[in-house]
């Protein structure tokens, strides 16, 4: 009998397509060495320059402490979902306190940032609505604008000048509502927006705010708390736990008002179980510890800036990048692999990042710089890449 099913024929023939263009991904498991930089992958020990967990919080011994400590107290799941029975006192404990600690007035929690993204803003607007997103917006928020099934328009990266002329444009038009969408900072790019101009011209146009601080929370702003903390204008601020905090989830930052239509409008929050207490118990711990950590973010800091530095010396370019997050920018997906099997034959992990994830002939090494990173690790980095030119 032949294994040949012509139903299927397009699965074969897509990921043919990925396999020419040097775009096909494939699952490879790595053990942590908890406390390091460093995994296990493919029996080899080495260094993790493609880990979020910016702070080295998700081994923490006070975050896995309370973790447990939680798991112990509720059990292993919540049990259903936050509007049946899910939503234990340990959840609603953390929305008061992330409120409290973010000057907030509500947060809700959701279960990871893409999730939240996309149904958040699905809900927030329909089809007599104006989603305006940066060109460079994480694909989570494009696709919560295409279910929303409003107008989607994209503006230039980063360009508050074609911005405004799409809001012009789009106030001479009958929309219920108009949303302006952008993260403050780029996580391919690892640079930063203009937050107060997105401000000013949302209030300036009458339009909605939607502001994704994912990649900032813990490492940049007042205290790690980010770059929406304390500005007065966002009416939607995202933020995510499974970077900095070291865990899982997401929570939304908004008014009461607007949290009690996401309880009751967004699929993605009604239709889901709720996070289980050990993720609850870990991100209570972050949560305490994140303000506390100035000098940790003081060392991060600068070995952010030394790398950049030793890069740029080297000829790489690294785009307009101000975080911890730092593309080297190669150009073709071919030779962007080539680069990334060349640094893990050298002991060294860093993903190659390729369309559709990025645009064409900017596929890059994207390397991201956590607290566990020690000076002689980024040295080794450097060597590796200045071998590589000269090979």
């Amino acid at each position: 009998m032949s294994n040949k099913n012509p139903k299927t024929d397009f699965i074969k023939t897509a990921l043919g397509q990925r396999h020419h263009e040097y775009r096909f991904r494939s699952l490879t498991p790595v053990k942590p060495i908890l406390g390091t930089s460093r995994v296990i992958r493919d029996g080899k020990e080495v260094i993790n320059f493609c880990s979020n967990d910016y702070l080295g919080l998700s081994s923490h011994p006070k975050v896995i402490e309370r973790s447990k400590e939680f798991a112990e107290n509720y059990g292993a799941g919540s049990g259903s979902s936050r509007l049946v029975s899910g939503t234990l006192d340990i959840h609603q404990s953390l929305e008061e306190k992330l409120a409290d600690t973010f000057g907030l007035e509500a947060v809700l929690v959701f279960n990871s940032g893409f999730q939240a993204n996309a149904s958040i803003l699905s809900s927030l607007a329909d089809r007599s609505s104006l989603i305006l997103a940066d060109k460079k917006c994480h694909n989570s928020l494009i696709q919560g604008a295409l279910l929303s099934r409003a107008d989607f328009k994209r503006f230039n990266h980063n360009d508050l000048n074609n911005l405004e002329v799409l809001l012009k444009t789009a106030s001479n038009k009958d929309y219920n509502r108009i949303w302006v969408v952008s993260e403050t900072v780029f996580s391919m790019d690892g640079d930063l927006n203009d937050i107060e101009g997105l401000i000013k011209l949302s209030e300036k146009y009458g339009a909605l705010l939607y502001s994704d601080d994912a990649h900032a929370l813990g490492v940049l702003g007042e205290k790690g708390l980010g770059l929406n903390y304390r500005k007065e204008g966002i009416d939607l601020s995202l933020g995510t736990f499974g970077k900095a905090f070291g865990s899982f989830g997401a929570f939304a930052g908004c008014s009461s008002e607007t949290k009690d239509y996401l309880i009751n409008f967004c699929p993605g929050f009604i239709y889901t179980t709720a996070l289980p207490p050990a993720i609850i118990g870990a991100l209570d711990a972050a949560l305490e510890l994140i303000p506390e950590m100035e000098s940790e973010r003081e060392t991060l800091h600068s070995n952010i800036q030394y790398l950049i530095r030793g890069l740029k010396g080297l000829g790489f370019k690294t785009g307009d990048t101000e975080s911890q997050i730092i593309p080297v920018i190669i150009g073709s997906e071919e030779e962007a692999m080539n680069l990334s099997n060349y640094l893990e034959e050298n002991g060294i992990w860093a993903s190659a990042i390729r369309p559709p994830t990025v645009e064409k002939d900017a596929s890059r090494i994207r390397i991201t710089i956590t607290l566990n990173h020690k000076k002689e690790e980024l040295d080794q980095l450097l060597k590796a890449l200045i071998a590589w030119k000269e090979r």
